[in-house]
């Protein structure tokens, strides 16, 4: 069982570690969205919108709906040209699932989620999934970065996020 404040110091590490992937992202060289680093896997865009749309937004919204949805992922990758288009695309996730975990509560967070995977599971273990999968391909990400020779940024530098992703002591601050 989970209540709605540890809900919420659990997403507010969510958040900072948001700032880590997207700092990631923009690390992606432009010409490389569509390559494939690691031989039969996502490309780093097919990744990215795996990781915001159906990990980060879908199955949070699917906590507060009480129903996850399959995303059509191939759509999204379609419609996504440009670095900075993925990049806008996460940033609309994000805000979605932030949008969704605020609104959880108490009943929410422990009532049964309908999945399309054929379980179901509270609303509190769905959150526990999200955290699983992002920092799951995060790490892939960080695997394609650095095939692609790029530095990936440090796992736990959190106060160099931008502003709405660092720690809120170090926020409160400046």
């Amino acid at each position: 069982m989970m209540n709605k404040a540890s809900c919420s110091q659990m997403w507010d590490m969510m958040r900072q570690r948001n700032g880590i992937g997207m700092r990631a992202i923009e690390r992606l060289p432009e010409d490389k969205l569509d390559s494939r680093p690691v031989a039969n896997m996502r490309t780093p865009k097919e990744l990215v919108v795996h990781w915001y749309g159906m990990i980060l937004r879908g199955i949070s919204e699917g906590a507060l709906r009480g129903r996850i949805e399959d995303l059509d992922e191939k759509a999204v990758v379609a419609r996504i040209k440009t670095k900075a288009e993925l990049l806008a695309y996460c940033r609309e996730c994000w805000d979605a699932a932030d949008r969704a975990v605020g609104q959880l509560t108490d009943e929410k967070l422990n009532a049964t989620v309908d999945t399309p995977w054929g379980m179901s599971f509270p609303g509190y273990a769905c959150l526990g999934i999200t955290i699983d999968e992002t920092l799951h391909h995060r790490g892939q990400f960080y695997a394609y970065l650095r095939v692609l020779g790029q530095e990936p940024p440090m796992l736990w530098d959190f106060e160099h996020n931008a502003p709405e992703y660092q720690p809120k002591a170090h926020a409160e601050k400046a």
